[in-house]
Parts: structure tokens; sequence; C-alpha cells
């Protein structure tokens, strides 16, 4: 049975997933993210033909909370049923004759390059699939969804019609800068992260919080180490290995006040319109990217490598067009239930 590219969408989003592309294997395999570190299909099996790129929305009401916890436990629940919807589709596939198995999405190699890098990275891997491209913050961000989603892909033997990339930019960079404005650690930098300043906020009882903590401990005198029992580092890990809230590396903010997507201008546009973060240290910043960019500096972000991630033809105005859209939608639909 020979399948198209059409049908194995389809049937993704009959799963249950938001949004699906699909990236071919070679494209992959010539273009890595970063090609001293090659995120390539061929360093995990050399006979990947296509990759199947799902996405799944996370809820905005999450985003309208007063704390990280309920995007941290709630980004986790949409992990695992991405999961399972990428496994449905591989178990099928392979029924029919193609050999296809998932991807562990929030993989790390610690022999390549540093922590937090896995074989795949999957924002390139959606971008590749024509999911959308990279914002400021170098979160993918989506039409439909701004960067408030998850992708995972799924590596088939099955050859399947590519899609293509997006050209112009999502992001619409410096004019906004509202990620920047927003980030707790100011960890926003020209089309980068710096993953150390974000770490900290987004991941307050992580991997290396813990080592450190017991490494104290094991050297902590009898009543030193009672003391530490009872400190509140011990109810944090003790909560990440339930619940996963503060061990599982997410901060909302840059994601909560983007204004790409139809769930932003439907249900945040309000709630996150003034930003607390924003200092005159960061409008700054920002005004100096801005002035970078118009005096044709060199942007490490923005190399020539890298503009086929952000959008090579540059922004065009995606978000404006898009909200008069939306609101053209939104009239629409009143006028029907008036009706």
């Amino acid at each position: 049975m020979i399948l198209h590219a059409s049908e194995v969408k389809e049937l993704a989003k009959n799963y249950g997933a938001d949004l699906v592309g699909i990236a071919s294997a070679q494209t992959l395999n010539a273009f890595p993210p970063d090609p001293r570190w090659p995120q390539t299909p061929d360093r995990i099996s050399s006979y990947v033909k296509s990759v199947i790129v799902l996405a799944c929305r996370i809820p905005v009401a999450a985003f309208r909370a007063k704390n990280n916890i309920p995007v941290q436990y709630l980004d986790m629940l949409v992990l695992r049923r991405m999961d399972r919807i990428a496994y449905k589709i591989s178990d099928y596939l392979e029924k029919l004759g193609y050999p296809t198995f998932v991807t562990a999405a929030q993989e790390t190699d610690w022999n390549m390059k540093t922590a937090s890098y896995g074989y795949l990275s999957t924002r390139h891997l959606g971008i590749e699939a024509g999911l959308g491209t990279f914002g400021l913050e170098v979160n993918i961000l989506s039409p439909e969804f701004g960067p408030r989603l998850y992708l995972t892909g799924i590596l088939t033997e099955l050859e399947l019609e590519a899609d293509k990339p997006m050209t112009e930019q999502v992001c619409i960079g410096e004019s906004c800068s509202r990620c920047l404005y927003s980030c707790p650690t100011d960890a926003v930098n020209h089309f980068g992260i710096d993953k150390r300043n974000c770490a900290v906020e987004a991941q307050e009882f992580g991997y290396m919080t813990a080592t450190q903590f017991f490494m104290k401990f094991i050297e902590a005198s009898r009543l030193e180490k009672k003391e530490m029992l009872k400190a509140r580092d011990v109810f944090g890990f003790w909560q990440g290995l339930l619940r996963v809230v503060g061990s599982f590396g997410d901060c909302p903010r840059c994601l909560a006040v983007c204004p790409v997507g139809n769930d932003y201008h439907a249900h945040l546009a309000d709630s996150q319109k003034v930003i607390p973060e924003k200092t005159e240290a960061k409008v700054e910043k920002a005004k100096s990217f801005k002035e970078a960019r118009k005096r044709g500096d060199h942007i490490e972000g923005l190399s020539d490598w890298n503009k086929r991630w952000v959008g090579p033809e540059g922004y065009k105005g995606i978000v404006a067009k898009q909200l008069q859209q939306f609101k053209k939608e939104q009239q629409e639909r009143r006028q029907e239930e008036e009706k």
C-alpha cells in the first residue's frame, strides 16, 4: 500500500495533532542546526527517508495564571499526549510495511555540545516541515499558536513529499521585543538565548540544583543533615519527581506575551498587554538590536547559515495581516449568531 503525505497528515490530525508537516531526511542531513554538532536523522538511522513532524498546542488558560505551575504541569501532559499520537502513527505505518519510530522529544546527549542538546532539534524539524519560523527568543513560532506549542518527530522509511519551509519571518523581531521585555532573567539575545540565565527561572529544581544539594548533604554533619532534610529544596525535588512542577525546564513568560497566533488574539491580548518585567534597560537593549540590524552589523543569530530557519526574506507583516483576518472572522461569526 502506497501512502501519500496528505493521507499521513490527515491520519495525524484524526489522532489529535494540531499541526503536521513533513521534512525530508536528505534535507535535514544536509542542513543541521549547528554543523559542528550535527543533529541529523542519519546519526540515528541511515534508513530514514522522511520525518513526520507533529505539533500540539498548549491550552492558553495556563498562561493566564499567576505563577508557572499550571503551565509546567500542563506542558508535561501535552508532551505525553503527543507521544501517544506519535506512537499510534508509528505503529500504523509499521504494520503497512514501513519501519517507523518516534524520537524522544526532550532528550539530551551529554556527548554532544553541552546539556539540553539531543540528536534532533524539534524546533528545527518544525521549521523545515513548514510549521513556522524562529522568533527573537529562538522558540519556533507558528502562525496559528505562536510559540505556545510542542513538537516531536516521527522517523520513517516511507518516502513522503516534503513541505517547504516558510520564507518570511513569523516574528516581528526587534520592532516587537515583547519576549525580551518579559524575560525575568534578561536571557533573550539577538535571535539567541542565554541558556544559563533562562534555566534560573525555567527550572527551579533541575538536575544541577539537586546534585549540588546532595553534594553538600554528603559532606554535612549529622545535625546539619537533619536540618537540610527539612529545607524547601527537598520538598521541591519531591514535588518535581511526582508532578514535574519546578523540575521541568519551562518559563512561560516569553510564550505568554508573544502576539503571534489566533490563540493570543482570542484569549491573551488583554491579560498580557502590560509587561511588568519591562525596564528602561531592556528597552535600550531592544533599541540597540534594532539599530544593529539597520546598520547591517554581523548578528550571530542571523548569520547566512541561521537565516534558513529565521526566514530568509525577512519580516513582511504577517502578524498584522493575521490580526486583521482574525477580527474579520470574529465579526462574521457574530453576525451569523445574530441571524
